[in-house]
């Protein structure tokens, strides 16, 4: 761990608990400073915030005091989820005290290298894949930031001889000011999260950051095949390592129907790849430039392409049941995903989908639904899941109340050669508390037949 001096005998403010907030208070501590936590949500007996205390760090909880920043705190480190139109956080900012989330610890503390990886889709698969690759081509690497692991934490053990894969989202990428990945990675942009940004013009401004304090000796990996992302990558310092579906690219790397190449010269055949999707083919892409980058050989770069079958709940296979295929796509809560999903199959597909009614529309999917032989709808959107699915002239729609009677009447309706895909296009909060449970309760239907 480097630079810790930085924080010793500052006052610094940690705004919002949680995993973040927690280990970003106990790290500062450590390096000195004089740190004071404050989170919304009442104490009600919680283990960190004693925890905390323990170590002699005020806690305040239950509300965000609109004078707290009168005791003369230089730094604020936010939650990610915590807006910049609430009131501690906008008068820090009128006050010019800088804020920042966790990663801009992680880079200023890391001695390891960092890989960046952000985009509105396919970050936590694309880093997956990278971090299978760097561990099987002998990098030593860690996986860190918004797949999960608090990236400050796994900053303050990793060595200068590791490699940290860090998923950073646009929430925590509006809180850097020197943060620079050695390879940084924007696998695309579309519409997402602007109720916390307000436009898409500041949304894509935030996903730039990933790049925008590169040098002239970092790596720039970029999907070449939206104009929106060239233009970021035409105003970054960093080398342009472009990455694009169209067929053979003379620079960077690309994909035809049959092989992806490297600088224009073929690199593996796509027969080796077991992801489906052109989606998935995008993450691989980029994970693979990443990892030639950092210097993985071949070998351990098709090792990882032809096992790797998805991560969970994320076009994730499952299992193959009597000539059947099932895939778990619990995380597409919304249509774009399942619009992805249903794209990446050539067989015939029973779709499982429906949950939380948001009042959003299907019919970004009708293009997509040549494919599907049967529908079951599930949860509060199950009527308008079966209204669409009979618009689209699929004759076999059923209703479930439950997952194990989703699964079973999927299991019904197909045949052998079909898919089975949970996609449901919904968020789950209408039958479960996150798509992870969701999707653990179609991997245990399936398993149980």
């Amino acid at each position: 761990m480097k630079n810790i001096e930085q924080f010793k005998g500052k006052k610094i403010l940690v705004l919002g608990l949680a995993k973040s907030g927690y280990a970003a208070a106990k790290l500062l501590h450590s390096c000195g400073a004089y740190v004071t936590v404050n989170d919304a949500s009442p104490d009600n007996g919680n283990e960190d915030v004693a925890a905390l205390r323990a170590k002699g760090i005020p806690v305040i909880c239950g509300s965000h005091p609109t004078d707290i920043l009168e005791q003369g705190f230089s730094l604020v480190v936010k939650n990610p989820g915590i807006p910049y139109n609430n009131p501690v956080v906008e008068e820090a900012v009128e006050r010019g005290i800088p804020v920042w989330t966790e990663i801009e610890i992680t880079y200023n503390i890391s001695e390891a290298p960092i890989i960046g990886v952000t985009g509105s889709n396919g970050k936590t698969t694309t880093t997956t894949l990278l971090f299978h690759m760097l561990s099987i081509g002998g990098k030593d690497p860690l996986i860190a930031g918004n797949i999960g692991t608090v990236s400050c934490s796994v900053a303050e053990e990793a060595t200068a001889d590791q490699i940290i894969v860090l998923e950073v989202s646009s929430f925590q990428l509006m809180g850097t000011e020197s943060f620079r990945p050695n390879i940084a990675i924007l696998t695309n942009l579309y519409d997402a999260h602007l109720d916390y940004h307000g436009t898409r013009e500041a949304y894509a401004q935030a996903k730039a950051e990933i790049t925008n304090n590169q040098r002239e000796d970092d790596f720039f990996i970029y999907n070449a095949d939206q104009p929106e992302l060239q233009e970021i990558a035409a105003s970054s310092k960093a080398i342009g390592i472009p990455f694009s579906l169209e067929g053979r690219k003379a620079i960077g790397i690309s994909a035809d129907s049959t092989n992806i190449y490297w600088n224009g010269k073929p690199f593996l055949s796509r027969s080796v790849i077991k992801l489906p999707g052109r989606h998935n083919l995008e993450n691989i892409l980029s994970a693979t430039a990443a990892a030639i980058l950092s210097g993985c050989d071949k070998e351990a770069i098709e090792n990882v392409l032809s096992s790797f079958t998805g991560v969970r709940h994320r076009m994730q296979f499952v299992k193959e049941l009597q000539g059947r295929k099932f895939y778990n796509d619990s995380k597409a809560t919304n249509t774009l995903a399942t619009k992805s999903a249903l794209a990446a199959f050539d067989a015939p597909i029973i779709l499982l989908a429906g949950g939380l009614d948001r009042g959003h529309s299907f019919e970004e999917l009708r293009p997509y639904m040549g494919n599907v032989k049967a529908v079951v709808a599930l949860g509060e959107t199950k009527d308008r899941v079966a209204e669409f699915a009979s618009s689209c002239g699929v004759s076999q729609i059923m209703h479930a109340s439950t997952m194990d009677d989703a699964v079973k009447q999927a299991h019904t309706l197909s045949e052998e050669g079909d898919i089975i895909l949970l996609s449901p296009a919904s968020a789950s909060w209408d039958q479960y508390a996150s798509f992870e449970i969701r999707g653990d309760a179609f991997i245990q239907a399936i398993m149980s037949l």
